[in-house]
């Protein structure tokens, strides 16, 4: 079910600071992933409809479209319509299977590449195993390395002792392009976007820190 964005996390977003958290050991995180390095106007005005990153462009925007949960565990999630299936599966990290890079005592790469969501220098507890989508008959092939450096991945948030979700799948109004998005509130936000456009991965879309004091 499409959830339109707390007036808590607006006024969060609006009185708190964009800027990264400054840390006190190498910060290898690259922003090329970043809403604010789209160029593609039309892609960016549609992301702008749902991903905080994107707030500031999304005043007088209409609603996107979307395509309904279908089923909702604790370690999946997935939409569906007559036309499109998604499912996001989520796992544990496993750091015996993982090659560890630490700076000092902190945690700045996972398998010789930086990681994205949780607290930078810590090391994360869940992962995205799997992000699979099916249009029509046809299997859209979702590269792993557009998740396998992303980290901590959540279903849901807790609002008022509510249970809440903002993950979705956005329909833009071209009918050739779809947006997977899932938003993670805690330890200074995570959202992670991938494009899919007439049935092939385009690009995907990460931010993260964009909710730090």
């Amino acid at each position: 079910m499409r959830m339109r964005i707390t007036t808590f996390i607006l006024l969060f977003l609006v009185t708190t600071s964009a800027m990264a958290q400054d840390l006190d050991y190498p910060d290898f995180r690259s922003k090329k992933d970043n809403f604010s390095k789209i160029n593609d106007q039309a892609l960016r005005s549609d992301i702008a409809c749902f991903a905080l990153a994107g707030i500031d462009e999304s005043i007088g925007k209409p609603q996107l479209q979307t395509v309904p949960v279908t089923d909702n565990r604790p370690n999946y999630m997935k939409f569906g319509n007559d036309k499109i299936q998604v499912m996001i599966k989520t796992g544990f990290f496993m750091p015996t299977k993982h090659k560890l890079q630490f700076s000092e005592k902190h945690l700045v790469k996972i398998d010789g590449k930086p990681y994205y969501g949780g607290i930078y220098g810590e090391q994360p507890r869940t992962t995205i195993e799997s992000v699979t989508v099916l249009v029509g008959t046809d299997t859209v092939s979702i590269p792993a390395t557009a998740y396998n450096d992303l980290y901590e991945p959540k279903f849901s948030f807790n609002e008022n002792g509510a249970t809440r979700s903002r993950n979705g799948v956005y329909l833009s109004n071209d009918k050739h392009t779809f947006y997977i998005y899932m938003l993670n509130i805690d330890n200074g936000g995570a959202e992670y976007t991938w494009v899919i456009r007439d049935k092939q991965f385009i690009r995907r879309v990460v931010d993260v820190g964009f909710l730090t004091k």
